[in-house]
């Protein structure tokens, strides 16, 4: 661990040198972003368990900041600006590999089918299941079902949904709530 003096003194540099990309110095910036790499990254590790996410969210980090930068204000700390735009994209991309997980196969199990017979009821079964499904998406007032298929189907972000649809954040939330309490209801899905 970093005694505080030495942290407090990085820290009074990275604001500085994060006052002067704001101004245009591409040198500083580029000082700036290499310096706080190693924090992005152990940020992401401690709240990720694959190497490849941690690494992935630390770049997402990286893109976040060079697109915020210009909400950093310099008379404040700038860590603390910095680990929290970890933190999100960390926690962002550990929702994401969730949401991807539960769709995921194992490849095993797909491929352990006994008889073709088996399979081919599955199939159908498969179908008939997507067909009510897709009736019962339809059956959905039409602010759910946009907001089903942009967060849930499309795996859009809350602000891309917004921004694509119109609806405000807030209500993207009530109505996915809606649209999924009211399949699971339909589908005798407890919650």
């Amino acid at each position: 661990m970093m005694p505080i003096a030495e942290r407090d003194a990085r820290d009074l540099r990275w604001s500085q040198l994060m006052a002067a990309a704001q101004a245009g110095d591409a040198r500083a910036y580029e000082t700036l972003l290499r310096d706080c790499l190693p924090l992005l990254r152990a940020i992401c590790r401690a709240r990720l368990r694959d190497p490849s996410d941690a690494e992935d969210a630390a770049q997402d980090a990286l893109l976040t900041i060079h697109r915020v930068r210009h909400t950093y204000d310099p008379s404040r700390p700038f860590r603390p600006w910095l680990a929290a735009i970890a933190e999100r994209r960390a926690v962002d991309r550990g929702r994401r590999r969730g949401r991807t997980s539960l769709r995921e196969v194992d490849l095993e199990a797909a491929m352990d089918v006994a008889t073709p017979e088996r399979a081919a009821d599955a199939e159908l079964d498969s179908r008939r299941a997507a067909v009510e499904l897709r009736r019962a998406v339809e059956d959905l007032p039409q602010a759910q079902r946009t907001a089903l298929g942009l967060t849930k189907i499309e795996d859009l972000s809350l602000a891309e949904a917004s921004s694509r649809s119109g609806m405000s954040v807030g209500a993207l939330k009530v109505a996915t709530h809606r649209a999924l309490r009211s399949l699971r209801r339909r589908f005798g899905v407890e919650e």
